[in-house]
């Protein structure tokens, strides 16, 4: 789950406050996806500016994604 914010909100204490719903979400249907024999999810919060023609969704994933601090 890609989610891009302005570079100056991702840091936001209020940004930063809702991120564990959609990383919840994102746990929950991998959780699902594995015991059917699908992928995992990952949430990952982009800034704004790192969004280019040249970078894919996995540099993008793999640069940002957000790591598990609920388990």
């Amino acid at each position: 789950m890609l989610e891009p914010k302005n570079r100056d909100e991702v840091d936001n204490p209020q940004v930063l406050a809702k991120k564990d719903v959609p990383f919840e979400w994102c746990q929950k249907a991998s959780d699902y996806m594995l015991n059917y024999g699908g992928k995992p999810w990952v949430y990952v919060l982009i800034p704004h500016d790192a969004i280019a023609q040249n970078i894919t969704l996995k540099g993008l994933a793999d640069r940002f994604h957000i790591l598990n601090n609920l388990r």
